[in-house]
């Protein structure tokens, strides 16, 4: 059964973003599994506007990067200047000192730039001048961009996409959702109607009660298959690395949390496979030739993987 405190920070946020409730609790599997998303969709189908939902609902501190070609690493990290008055340097912070960081269009900025968030994702904390600046906990990042070919976008490299912990797509509301959302935006803007329904605190207690949920051998070794299967692919050149094995298990967890379990079911992993794994894999060329994407061949590989059976995953 659903924990109340994740019912209620689904239904805030579903209050700005309408009929995207599977989207909305795989945002928060990553968040509470201490990851980041990406968000990669055609403009003006909600991305910002369920980044923000999702941050007044969580009642986090909040960061925004709208990113465009002249936006530098400083932006992100911050920078230091000289204080004449102490006759010392003085660390301004960038945008990145925030429990919840915006990255809006991310694949329409330079390497450079894109390369400032490596260590932030990774390890929490930016190095400016050689001083390190831990960012407050809990961490998170949501980056928003259009697909690749978009005018004016560029691909960001594998190194920083394997940092994400899911890529996601919200899609086009349906009929009846794309009514609710005119209706409802009609005389006023839904994200002025969010409260917090936790505190960063309270957050956090679930980030690490999220650690405790268990794991079974047999459950690694199903996530081992899958991920070894798209490295023996012959439509993939790069399967999914490690750390895309490990994000897979994390996820996991946080998912069997959400839906109240204190173990993981390989259900959680056949859930989330796709999610996790498509933007670490590259196809072979004959991959695209032969008109089969990522997704499909990944969803292949789930339906010819056995997983095991479900009796003995609780403790």
């Amino acid at each position: 059964m659903i924990n109340e405190k994740i019912i209620k920070i689904i239904d805030e946020t579903s209050k700005a973003v309408t009929g995207k409730n599977e989207i909305i609790k795989k945002i928060l599997a990553v968040i509470l599994a201490g990851g980041h998303i990406l968000l990669e969709d055609i403009p003006g189908v909600g991305k910002t506007t369920l980044a923000l939902a999702m941050t007044k609902s969580l009642g986090l501190s909040f960061g925004r990067v709208q990113f465009t070609p002249d936006v530098v690493p400083s932006d992100i990290t911050g920078f230091t200047v000289y204080d004449r008055e102490n006759s010392n340097f003085k660390y301004i912070p960038g945008a990145v000192m925030c429990n919840m960081f915006l990255g809006d269009e991310i694949n329409r900025t330079s390497s450079k730039t894109q390369s400032a968030l490596l260590e932030v994702m990774q390890e929490g904390k930016v190095t400016v001048d050689g001083v390190s600046h831990e960012v407050p906990k809990p961490f998170t990042v949501i980056a928003t961009q259009n697909p690749v070919g978009t005018a004016g976008t560029q691909m960001l490299p594998e190194a920083q996409l394997d940092r994400f912990m899911m890529k996601l797509s919200m899609g086009y509301p349906s009929f009846d959702e794309q009514v609710k959302i005119l209706s409802d935006r009609e005389q006023k803007d839904p994200l002025d109607e969010i409260v917090s329904v936790i505190e960063p605190y309270k957050l956090d207690e679930m980030i690490r009660e999220v650690k405790t949920v268990y794991t079974d051998e047999k459950i690694y070794r199903y996530i081992t298959s899958l991920v070894e299967a798209t490295r023996e692919n012959e439509f993939i050149k790069l399967g999914v690395s490690p750390r895309g094995a490990i994000a897979l298990a994390t996820v996991s967890r946080a998912w069997a949390y959400i839906e109240g379990r204190d173990y993981v079911v390989p259900e959680d992993i056949d859930t989330l496979f796709v999610d996790v794994c498509a933007h670490r894999v590259i196809l072979e060329p004959k991959g695209k030739i032969s008109g089969k994407s990522t997704i499909k061949i990944l969803k292949e590989i789930l339906n010819e993987t056995k997983a095991p059976k479900t009796e003995g995953f609780y403790r």
